[in-house]
């Protein structure tokens, strides 16, 4: 397994996750709630390149470790929910240490 390239995908799912947290559970409140929209439009801003990163890096996951086009689409799925990619990045975690083990 290619460990730089899923090292990096990792990082990003982390981050893509934690920015889609922050937005949904931060920003979104201070715009309706607290009339602060431009929360909204800073987080959000981040979080949609954050989301490009992460399809960025999947992809190259993809080609790189030549992983089934389900596996992908899943992935792809996983980023679309506020917690999803995290449990892609503990996954891809446990799957690089067991490569580890093995070798």
């Amino acid at each position: 397994m290619n460990s730089g390239v899923v090292r990096r995908f990792r990082t990003v799912a982390f981050w893509e996750g934690v920015s889609y947290l922050v937005l949904l559970g931060i920003a979104m409140p201070l715009k309706y709630f607290g009339g602060m929209p431009m929360a909204v439009t800073v987080v959000g801003w981040i979080h949609g390149v954050l989301f490009i990163l992460y399809c960025l890096a999947l992809l190259q996951a993809y080609l790189a470790l030549k992983w089934p086009f389900k596996r992908a689409t899943l992935y792809f799925i996983a980023a679309l929910l506020p917690v999803a990619p995290f449990i892609v990045e503990r996954r891809l975690k446990d799957e690089e240490g067991l490569v580890v083990e093995n070798t």
